[in-house]
């Protein structure tokens, strides 16, 4: 049975066999710091809520924050509102997708792209492997071009395989949406299944997360965080990312709605080497593989697993709290964030719509200051 760790005023210890004391000063003092920081971001405006999810070893910290919209009426947080994951989804979604394929012995990562997308060819493009699209090292640029404007997901898809590299392929790490638009595309073509259909029935399902999906049904706008407002168009309940939007709201990039308590589910999965209770999503070594260094041989200073960031200039979250090399996450445009040590059995999950109802400065501080409380709270 879970342990909900509260609001901490004194030391705690939980009384079951298997539990963490969670009973130092120091874990109460930082649990209380979160509570502070995360209160005045609310208050100065740098977001409009949030949710967090602390663990470790099954004891857990869950606690909404501010407000889940501010137009077109103030509306309080929940601990179970739906937000939109934005890059989120490469990792739960179609980097796990990519692993089952692979165990399931119908792809590998040392594919050309080209063996499962033909029309992906030409010079140096033949070289471009499923591994370098999973690692960022493709050479491919970050995003799909927006003019002419385009609308559609075969002419995504089209766009996104006719594009030229701007670097030779294994040789420099640049973030790029359009390698998992193509990841998502190979998911179709090998399972025959849309990557949202792939996904719900081999991860979100099996794991029974309840609320997480692409393209949320309408009677869940309730508890659905909206985004920015364009022009007078509040986006709500449809993905934010322009080219996930443009795409129908399943791709590879982007998409995905989940919550604080879903997310939670997914890591306990990951921490546990790819199994949740009695349900097994993947196996032992695809998730060593996963959150392994693969980047080993770029100059840059970097180290991406197969979808996770395990040090980049994208790893805010880790703070100064989780060890360096130990652990591994992502983040998402939107505010979102996950973080995870699996030695310790510890993660942290920082969900938001920093976005709404407009673009604000960058959450990678606040990411980052989250990441180093949280460190020293869990005493990792």
């Amino acid at each position: 049975m879970e342990r909900l760790i509260h609001l901490l005023i004194f030391p705690l210890v939980i009384a079951a066999a298997n539990a963490v004391e969670i009973n130092l000063p120091a874990s109460t003092e930082m649990l209380q710091s979160i509570d502070s920081v995360l209160n005045e971001a609310v208050n100065k405006s740098k977001i409009p809520g949030g949710v967090i999810w602390l663990e470790k070893e099954g004891n857990k910290y869950h606690k909404a924050y501010g407000n889940q919209s501010l137009l077109p009426v103030k509306k309080k947080m929940t601990k179970t509102s739906i937000f939109d994951a934005a890059s989120l989804t490469k990792v739960m979604a179609t980097a796990p997708s990519i692993m089952i394929l692979i165990e399931q012995g119908r792809i590998s990562l040392t594919d050309p792209v080209r063996k499962h997308l033909p029309e992906f060819n030409g010079g140096n493009k033949n070289k471009v492997t499923i591994k370098q699209l999973l690692t960022h090292t493709s050479g491919l640029r970050p995003v799909l071009p927006k003019k002419p404007a385009w609308k559609g997901y075969d002419k995504a898809i089209k766009l996104g395989i006719s594009q030229k590299l701007v670097e030779l392929p294994g040789k420099k790490f640049r973030y790029s949406d359009i390698n998992f638009i193509l990841l998502g595309e190979i998911v179709r073509r090998v399972s025959g299944k849309r990557l949202d259909r792939f996904s719900k029935e081999k991860i979100f399902q099996p794991l029974k997360m309840v609320d997480t999906n692409f393209k949320p049904s309408r009677d869940l706008l309730p508890r659905i965080a909206p985004t920015t407002r364009e022009g007078n168009v509040l986006i709500h309940g449809v993905v934010h990312d322009p080219a996930a939007r443009a795409m129908g709201g399943v791709a590879g990039h982007a998409g995905l709605f989940t919550t604080a308590p879903d997310v939670a589910l997914f890591c306990r999965m990951i921490i546990s080497e790819g199994k949740l209770g009695n349900v097994r999503i993947l196996k032992k070594e695809s998730v060593a593989l996963m959150s392994r260094n693969q980047t080993t041989k770029l100059s840059q200073k970097v180290k991406r697993g197969i979808g996770w960031d395990i040090d980049s200039i994208y790893s805010s979250p880790r703070g100064e709290g989780f060890p360096m090399g130990e652990s591994f996450g992502h983040t998402g445009w939107t505010g979102g964030s996950v973080w995870i040590h699996p030695k310790s059995k510890s993660f942290l999950i920082f969900l938001s719509n920093r976005n709404h109802p407009y673009e604000r400065r960058s959450i990678k501080p606040l990411h980052r200051e989250l990441g180093t409380l949280t460190g020293k709270a869990l005493g990792l």
